[in-house]
C-alpha cells in the first residue's frame, strides 16, 4: 500500500498538505523546509519543482520558482537532493510540477529516480486526461506512483467521476478557476464541496487555492477529507532566516 493511500486510511479528515517550492528560499533549504513541515504537523509534503512558465500559479509561487532557478534548481539537482530524504522524513511526498522540464528530462527517467528516491506520487496540471490514459498511465503506474488529478468547480460531473477513477491518492479540488493565492468566496468554496461530496468519489478529496489561514483551513475541511496551503507558506518564508521557527510559528497558527 502506497504511503499516500496508508495516511487516509489512518485520518480521513483535517489532512493537511502544505506546498514548497525546491531549492526555495536557498538552494539547499529543500530538505530543512520538508523536515521542519514534518515536525510541526503536516500530514503531507507538496513539493513544486520549479518551472519558468508555471500557468496554475499566482504571482507568491511564480516568484520562488524564479528565485529558486535562479538558485540553480533543477530536476537532477533536486533528485540529488532528495537520495536519501526517506532517511529523516517519513510523511508521503508528492512532486509538482509541469510537463516541459520532466520531459526534457525523460518521462520514464524522471517516474524512475523519482520512485528511486522514495517519492509516492505526481501531480502535473498540464497533463491532459486523453494522453495520460493513452500514453503516461502505463509508467506512472510501473513505478507504482500515485497520480493526482485536478477539479474544479466548472468541472462536469461526468469528468469529475472519471478523473476519480484514473487518480489514485487523493482528488485535488481547486476552490476556484484561479491561480493560486488569491481571494475565495468560501461560501461559494462550501457549496461546491457539498456538491463533491454528494457524489461519493472513491478517492479523498483535498481542496486547494486559496487556503491561507485557520479559517479557511477549517472550511475547506467541512466538506473534504483536508486542504493543501501553498502560497501563504512560501510567502512567510520570504524574507525568513529561520526556516525551523518560521514553520513552526505559521502551521501553529492552522492547526492549534
Amino acid at each position: 500500500m502506497s504511503r499516500i493511500k496508508e495516511l487516509f486510511q489512518k485520518k480521513t479528515y483535517r489532512v493537511l498538505n502544505v506546498y514548497c517550492t525546491a531549492g526555495y528560499p536557498e538552494l539547499n533549504s529543500t530538505l530543512k523546509v520538508m523536515k521542519s513541515l514534518e515536525e510541526n504537523g503536516a500530514d503531507l509534503i507538496e513539493l513544486g519543482m520549479p518551472y519558468s512558465d508555471p500557468l496554475a500559479d499566482g504571482q507568491i509561487i511564480q516568484n520562488s520558482s524564479s528565485k529558486a532557478l535562479s538558485n540553480g534548481m533543477t530536476i537532477h539537482v533536486l533528485f540529488e537532493q532528495l537520495k536519501n530524504f526517506r532517511n529523516e522524513i517519513n510523511v508521503p511526498v508528492i512532486l509538482m510540477g509541469y510537463m516541459n522540464p520532466v520531459l526534457q528530462y525523460g518521462f520514464e527517467k524522471f517516474c524512475a529516480d523519482a520512485a528511486a528516491v522514495g517519492v509516492d506520487g505526481l501531480i502535473l496540471p498540464d497533463l491532459p486526461q486523453f494522453e495520460f490514459e493513452n500514453e503516461y498511465a502505463a509508467v506512472i503506474k510501473k513505478y507504482e506512483l500515485d497520480f493526482i488529478f485536478l477539479i474544479t468547480p466548472e468541472t462536469s460531473e461526468d469528468r469529475i467521476k472519471k478523473l476519480d477513477v484514473l487518480s489514485t491518492g487523493f482528488l485535488y479540488a481547486v476552490s476556484s478557476s484561479a491561480t493560486t493565492g488569491s481571494e475565495k468566496d468560501f461560501n461559494a468554496v462550501e457549496i461546491y464541496l457539498q456538491k463533491l461530496k454528494s457524489y461519493q468519489l472513491k478517492n479523498p478529496v483535498l481542496v486547494g487555492f486559496g487556503i491561507k489561514d485557520k479559517q479557511t483551513f477549517e472550511s475547506a475541511c467541512k466538506y473534504a477529507n483536508g486542504a493543501i496551503i501553498g502560497s501563504a507558506f512560501i510567502k512567510a518564508l520570504e524574507n525568513e532566516k529561520n526556516i525551523a521557527t518560521t514553520t513552526k510559528l505559521f502551521l501553529n497558527k492552522i492547526l492549534k
